[in-house]
């Protein structure tokens, strides 16, 4: 497999061992060295992960996490060959935040979750582990909740995202609000486009695509009257191709963090996760997306030029079976996807 091009940087998410599971009912969470050797073992005609993305929650990481916890955890990230790039910070009420449209305690939570989470980034940058990377957030309540008061609840969203965002600034920090169809405000790219202009602070909030979510958004699951294809839509070419022009002309400005993933189009939960966009193994045959060539929406603007606006793309695959994620072959088929992702859509520096 050719790779000739070194930009942009290939990251996995550590964040699959904990989402979903460790509840009553859910599989065991994978503990961060087991996240780490799986990612650096992987290795496609030589060319490996160049590094993580991490979630800021135990058994992972405390958010409360010392500076000589952070050197640790810095040395041993680095002993893989592997650099640190987004983290997500623990931003809901189970975790210690709170609704970003809740009462005004749960809003300074949620605000006192990103200062923690980018207190910890901000370290990790100054350890030199860390060279590239945003923050990740988003509203942190259900789509339920916010549809009792859309507006109303859409103007709470901004103003604690305004707050979010002044925190991020004094850390050096840039957030990024993942567009997920589960969470309230964000659950349509119309709706996710609002909040982003209301903050109005893209050098310093932009949006994170994750291309199993977005599918969703074109889908319009959460949201049916911003759908970008018909009803009866059977995945005929030309309409996908045109939806997705649409959502990514309105996004991609924004964009500022990218996950490579695969969709079959369905919804799924686990454990104590909200029910959001299936992600499939790179592999899948359900997959919907052609991985090497939708990837270019994102990472290419509307005349095809690559827009180097970030400089590492991360793997993200929710709620696998663990049996599934303990396998080598796994990591490797995911690398070898993002090397090809790599290779049509990136370049040499």
């Amino acid at each position: 497999m050719s790779t000739q091009n070194n930009f942009p940087k290939l990251h996995n998410a550590m964040w699959p061992g904990l989402v979903g599971k460790g509840s009553p009912g859910a599989e065991p969470c994978i503990d961060l060295d087991t996240m780490l050797d799986l990612t650096a073992r992987a290795e496609v005609n030589g060319t490996r992960f160049d590094g993580v993305d991490l979630f800021l929650y135990e058994p992972h990481l405390n958010i409360d996490a010392s500076d000589d916890d952070l050197k640790r955890l810095a040395d041993k990230v680095a002993a893989k060959n592997l650099v640190i790039g987004s983290v997500v910070a623990p931003i809901w009420p189970p975790t210690g935040g709170g609704s970003a449209m809740g009462s005004e305690e749960d809003r300074k939570r949620f605000v006192g979750q990103v200062a923690k989470g980018c207190r910890i980034a901000q370290k990790l940058r100054e350890l030199g582990i860390r060279p590239y990377g945003v923050v990740r957030i988003d509203s942190a309540c259900s789509v339920t909740d916010w549809d009792k008061d859309p507006k109303g609840n859409t103007r709470k969203i901004i103003a604690t995202f305004k707050e979010a965002t002044k925190v991020a600034k004094d850390h050096g920090e840039r957030l990024a609000a993942e567009g997920e169809i589960c969470w309230g405000g964000m659950h349509s790219w119309k709706y996710m486009l609002q909040v982003l202009e209301g903050v109005g602070q893209p050098r310093w909030l932009g949006f994170q695509a994750d291309m199993a979510h977005t599918l969703l958004y074109v889908l319009g699951y959460n949201a049916p009257e911003h759908r970008l294809v018909p009803e009866k839509f059977h995945w005929e070419p030309e309409l996908f191709h045109k939806a997705m022009k649409k959502l990514t002309a309105a996004l991609r400005p924004w964009t500022i963090d990218f996950h490579v993933a695969q969709n079959d189009a369905t919804v799924k939960g686990s454990g104590e996760h909200e029910k959001t966009g299936k992600h499939c193994l790179a592999t899948d045959p359900n997959g919907k997306l052609n991985i090497p060539r939708d990837s270019g929406y994102w990472l290419r603007d509307e005349t095809g030029k690559v827009t180097k606006k970030f400089k590492h793309i991360c793997w993200d695959g929710c709620m696998f079976p663990n049996e599934v994620m303990m396998k080598q072959q796994t990591w490797n088929d995911i690398l070898a996807a993002m090397i090809q992702v790599r290779e049509n859509h990136g370049w040499k520096a």
